[in-house]
């Protein structure tokens, strides 16, 4: 009696005899629960001075179940939507809905515990930025390997010993699982399936609940610990397949309404826009004019963000940007546009304003006959050319920028005999040597170019050759470190430049594509996307710009520095011919857009719902005031649809040529 009893129990702590075919998606569910709870809970207490801040662990906390119900439903529909032809074949079945239900534990498992690491580096749960780095394993895996070291084996490890764990305890013995007769069936699938999708809108409304719904807090990163990372995952790869209207999340203008708000900025009064197919395509005459076209070289720096620039108060670790400072234009207040790398190239490098979707230069509709610096510079007769210590490919860089005007790529595979290669290629250094060599070519051919340099060395794992540099602080491998010998790199370059043949016919411009890490309190961390800018050369006179300023604003305003007139679709301001009106940035973060003005930020949520802000620069925090008022709303709304707009309907092209007369007098 005594055995039956402890089968009997046994039997009904698995669940079978209420389940029935649904045992294991049932246990998985409860399993699941458990586990993202765990999570939730454990990163909570890891950020605990900021979750406390806000005090609503409570609401985190419930509010996350809810998210977590979400995730799990979505899991188990497939299934579910399978009963009514496997139920029956026991043997299929039940080894079926194991094996599944295994899967989602051991996924949610995994990218839990990948979490930490990703929230250390974008102060964010796994999103569509986790998706987009799977997509190079051979970077990804040596950046783990070499940069968090402990952390990849760890993980790993736990993952595997979970996964174990799960196995055995997600496992029901076979005389303890039962099916159903087909009456009883036919009764509950119905009920069921209905219960997983309410589950997964988790709403009554008339849309489904979205990570939205859970940003209950003016924190981004703790209004992520909400929600749980495979659904901010699952989210991410939905809305990639809407990319082409993703700002309608924002709400929607009438095409008309976008166009007049989105151009009714100072700086483009002057200009007329009349070619309808593309219609923000305009004659731009340079205001400097120098006896020939001056050549222009970007130098673009991977994530060295004013935090780490002493002449805009950051940490210090840039001593030779510093002193070139003073010998050029310095941008005080330039703001980067995203928080990755392609996100500042479409912006510096294409004058294009950022999007929730992806950057352009990796969607399939900006490939050809779409507008940059370089293909509006190839028309005037310039040599164009990429140069990377990396492999071009990375990001899809290389087919953007040779369907879009870039001539010629040199990468890893032409740097000669570099003195270092990391896991990102080669060094700065080895770069920058390649550079001065290339410069020296181009210009003793006696033809412009243009030439984009973007460096590598200052990303994880923050591998760089040793004696350079006096280090910042111990270990060596940290990103202060990676920054100053960045900036030695870049130093060494500019030396030689002075004293090269090209130097007085160049316009250069040193610019980040975005900070290191983008964290911090704000509901959008602005300090985090501001950024150092400058613009030197043999004619180029020091001055200081003090307006707010986009990285969109950078190509018009080369173009007027080196005497290039022209006809492009670009809408960033030149500060050449406008240095004086009041100025904006335009900031992507995640879901979330900002419009930045100098007495305020409106701030677009994901639920078509906007926000005024007042950011404080000094102190660098970010104050909500009030819902934002319709007409700030749609000005706001107009600053993203814009791209959005161009980029489907393919109208950010060369557009017809255009003539001097067709811009206004001034």
């Amino acid at each position: 009696m005594n055995k039956m009893n402890k089968m009997n129990k046994k039997h009904w702590l698995s669940f079978g005899s209420v389940t029935g075919p649904y045992v294991y998606l049932f246990r998985m569910a409860f399993l699941g629960l458990v586990l993202l709870s765990v999570s939730r809970i454990l990163l909570a207490l890891w950020q605990s001075e900021r979750v406390m801040a806000t005090g609503l662990l409570a609401d985190i906390l419930l509010q996350g179940i809810r998210a977590d119900i979400i995730l799990l439903s979505l899991w188990c529909v497939p299934a579910v939507l399978l009963l009514p032809f496997l139920s029956y074949w026991r043997r299929l079945w039940f080894p079926f809905t194991f094996y599944w239900a295994w899967l989602g534990l051991g996924l949610i498992v995994f990218i839990e515990l990948a979490t930490p690491a990703f929230l250390l580096q974008f102060d964010a749960r796994p999103n569509r930025l986790f998706i987009e780095y799977l997509r190079y394993p051979k970077e990804v895996f040596l950046t783990l390997l070499f940069g968090f070291t402990t952390a990849f084996i760890a993980g790993t490890s736990l993952t595997v010993l979970l996964g174990a764990l799960l196995y055995k305890v997600l496992r029901v013995r076979e005389s303890h699982v039962a099916l159903w007769s087909l009456r009883k069936n036919i009764v509950v699938w119905p009920l069921v399936v209905l219960a997983l999708l309410m589950g997964v809108r988790s709403t009554t409304d008339h849309r489904p609940a979205n990570p939205a719904f859970f940003a209950i807090t003016g924190d981004a990163m703790v209004n992520s610990l909400v929600i749980n990372s495979g659904y901010s995952v699952l989210y991410a790869i939905y809305n990639m397949k809407h990319e082409a209207r993703s700002s309608e999340m924002y709400g929607k203008l009438s095409t008309a309404d976008m166009l007049s708000r989105s151009l009714d900025w100072p700086w483009l009064k002057n200009y007329e826009f009349t070619d309808k197919q593309y219609p923000t395509f305009h004659y731009q005459r340079a205001l400097n004019s120098p006896a020939k076209p001056l050549n222009v070289v970007i130098v673009l720096q991977e994530s060295m963000g004013a935090t780490f620039v002493g002449a805009l108060g950051g940490v210090g670790v840039t001593p030779e940007l510093d002193k070139l400072a003073d010998e050029g234009i310095w941008f005080e207040r330039l703001y980067a546009t995203g928080t990755r790398s392609v996100r500042g190239i479409e912006a510096v490098v294409a004058g294009y304003p950022p999007t929730p979707a992806q950057s352009v230069v990796k969607l399939s509709k900006s490939q050809r006959n779409f507008t940059t610096l370089a293909s509006v510079l190839k028309a005037a007769g310039y040599t164009t050319q990429f140069i990377y210590g990396g492999e071009a490919h990375f990001d899809n860089m290389r087919s953007f920028f040779t369907g879009n005007g870039f001539s010629q790529i040199v990468d890893l595979h032409q740097i000669n005999d570099p003195v270092f290669v990391g896991s990102w290629g080669a060094s700065d250094e080895d770069l920058f040597t390649t550079a001065h060599q290339q410069l020296t070519r181009l210009h003793q051919a006696g033809q412009p170019f243009f030439s984009l340099i973007f460096t590598s060395s200052n990303h994880e794992p923050f591998e760089f050759p040793d004696g350079r540099i006096a280090l910042h602080e111990e270990p060596k491998a940290v990103v202060n470190n990676a920054v100053k010998y960045a900036d030695w790199a870049m130093g060494q370059f500019f030396s030689k430049a002075k004293q090269s043949e090209y130097w007085q016919d160049t316009v250069f411009l040193i610019v980040a594509d975005h900070d290191n890490r983008v964290y911090g309190n704000n509901l959008i961390p602005v300090e985090k996307f501001h950024i150092p800018g400058l613009i030197l050369g043999g004619s180029v006179k020091p001055k200081r710009i003090s307006e707010l300023a986009s990285q969109i604003d950078l190509a018009p305003t080369l173009l007027s520095l080196m005497g290039v007139s022209s006809c492009h679709t670009m809408t960033g301001r030149d500060f050449i011919a406008d240095p004086n009106s009041p100025g904006r940035a335009l900031l992507q973060f995640d879901d979330y857009f900002a419009l930045m003005e100098p007495e305020k930020i409106t701030l677009l949520k994901p639920d078509s719902s906007a926000v005024i802000a007042q950011y404080n620069e000094t102190n660098e925090t970010l104050t909500l005031l009030r819902p934002a008022q319709v007409e700030e709303q749609y000005k706001a709304l107009a600053q993203v649809q814009l791209p959005s707009y161009l980029y489907r309907e393919q109208k950010y092209g060369q557009g017809q040529r255009c003539a001097p007369m067709a811009a206004k007098a001034d």
